[in-house]
């Protein structure tokens, strides 16, 4: 056809909710050949012009080999996993199948994960999200705890709280654990510094001077409280002999 007919085609390339918005149905034969792709995780895209379907292929990302063994751990921490897919129901749920997640919301938008994760909040559940891709920004955001992965789009890395350097899915658990030996850490220096305040302050304004006749000169309770304050200090250093789990995680066996 000349240059004028192919300005005047009306072409379009995506999924079936597109296709669907589109008026755009694909023959029996097609469908069939899509619903299996999607069940093995894979998403099905059409290409159609003037209303026609002219080819069908399908695409699919890959899933990290630690994916499941990482879900495994999480929820043996006591982290429920939920996934949140722009995907259709049947390649997420495959997906799914796949890594061991039950809870799936699948063929959302962007803005519909926010809904998600505030759906989430409103139960008073902490919500970590962990994202990748431009359409995660936002939930990213939104999320109590946001990690993206380094190898992710700038706008992710930028919308996260967190982001792992590698480009490897065990380090959400590293991030776990070395927050909880933060926490860890913090508690422990705030029971220590208590108990310090509590028996040296008593010390130092002359709690034992009518049984004893003993008073703490003003240098040694001066002191005595710097001396509490260099101790949290070196408790907190403690924190770089951090070393990271040992982790021993199954690939993950795609059906």
């Amino acid at each position: 056809p000349g240059s004028r007919n192919a300005r005047n085609m009306r072409v379009c390339i995506g999924n079936r909710k597109l296709m669907q918005s589109e008026g755009v149905r694909p023959p029996e034969s097609a469908d069939l050949w899509m619903k299996d792709q999607e069940e093995g995780g894979r998403t099905a895209v059409m290409f159609a012009v003037d209303g026609a379907v002219a080819s069908i292929f399908a695409i699919a990302d890959p899933l990290k080999p630690e994916a499941r063994g990482v879900v495994e751990h999480l929820q043996a921490m006591g982290i429920a996993c939920a996934m949140a897919s722009g995907d259709n129901w049947r390649t997420a749920q495959a997906i799914g199948r796949d890594v061991g997640i039950s809870d799936i919301h699948a063929g959302i938008s962007p803005g519909e994960k926010v809904d998600v994760i505030k759906e989430m909040q409103r139960k008073n559940v902490s919500v970590g999200m962990v994202g990748d891709g431009v359409n995660d920004s936002p939930a990213l955001v939104a999320s109590d705890v946001g990690i993206a992965l380094g190898s992710g789009t700038d706008i992710a890395v930028e919308a996260a709280d967190y982001v792992l350097m590698r480009d490897n899915l065990e380090d959400v658990l590293m991030a776990v654990d070395l927050s909880k030996a933060t926490m860890r850490r913090i508690k422990q220096n705030y029971v220590w510094a208590m108990v310090y305040n509590i028996v040296c302050i008593p010390l130092a304004g002359g709690a034992l001077f009518p049984s004893t006749h003993l008073q703490l000169p003003p240098w040694v309770a001066g002191g005595a409280m710097a001396l509490s304050s260099v101790s949290v200090v070196c408790s907190s250093l403690l924190l770089h002999s951090y070393r990271r789990p040992v982790l021993r995680l199954g690939d993950v066996k795609v059906t």
